[in-house]
């Protein structure tokens, strides 16, 4: 952490923060309007179709308004923008934390985002081709002796996107500890002590987030708790048993007197 960094006042922080705003919302606009014509070049809607075809090969997706085909479009091309704007985002929001890390610590930023978004890259595939399918399954299957579906094209996506998203979400776990662990905000032994207090968060999450059949809360829940195993593991490896005192070290703390050390740790008294 630099002196500059350390003596950075309260509105200049605030003015950082917001120019970093800017450029993600910048970078999302952008996105989006790359996601349009992904989504009308690609036929992104058709391809959301087809855990829907496999489960209802006889039926077609409906719509009720005339404007319905267009704002679908729209919105999945947001969704699809964010997707594509993720890695902008979360480098804007680790180069706002970083002066409060160390210098070895801010080495790990690509890698970082890398593995966060082949993580969330996972975790969609996982939701697309196995919990998506086999949710629809359950949901249209229950009492289809009785009722007839007639399911429209917004309702279906707005069904499909908030699963496969949340699957994207979740399945970032690892890399969200492992930042806040070097924000001093989470340790190992804190995330170990509080094993069972997550097993049992995780598993309403799952519950919350997933079709209400044991198959599909299941495929959420079990890679869930291997995230969170592999989250400890991960912090203890980056930032060690280091106490939660908080990463932002005072003015007088910053650069004591002899510099830094070589490998950008401050140096003894």
């Amino acid at each position: 952490m630099t002196t500059e960094a350390a003596e950075m006042p309260f509105l200049d922080h605030l003015e950082e923060l917001r120019r970093r705003i800017i450029w993600a919302l910048l970078a999302l606009a952008i996105c989006a309007v790359l996601g349009f014509f992904v989504v009308t070049e690609l036929d992104v809607i058709g391809i959301l179709e087809r855990p829907f075809q496999q489960v209802m090969p006889d039926q077609v997706l409906l719509f009720t308004s005339p404007t319905t085909p267009v704002v679908v479009t729209f919105k999945l091309a947001f969704v699809v923008g964010f997707i594509l704007a993720l890695p902008m985002i979360a480098y804007q929001a680790w180069a706002f934390f970083s002066p409060a890390l160390y210098e070895h610590e801010r080495r790990l930023v690509v890698p970082a985002i890398a593995i966060g978004f082949l993580l969330f890259l996972a975790g969609i595939a996982m939701a697309y081709f196995f919990v998506l399918p086999l949710g629809l399954n359950f949901l249209l299957g229950f009492q289809a002796e009785s009722l007839e579906p007639i399911i429209t094209i917004d309702e279906y996506l707005k069904f499909a996107t908030r699963l496969i998203l949340a699957f994207g979400l979740i399945f970032e776990m690892p890399v969200v500890l492992v930042v806040l662990g070097m924000l001093g905000l989470v340790t190992p032994a804190g995330l170990r002590k509080y094993r069972r207090h997550a097993v049992v968060g995780l598993a309403i999450t799952s519950a919350l987030l997933t079709p209400a059949d044991v198959g599909t809360m299941a495929m959420l829940f079990t890679p869930m708790i291997l995230l969170y195993e592999a989250s400890i593991w991960l912090v203890q490896l980056v930032v060690g048993n280091r106490g939660s005192g908080g990463r932002i070290r005072s003015e007088e703390e910053s650069v004591p007197p002899g510099g830094e050390g070589g490998d950008g740790e401050p140096a003894g008294p």
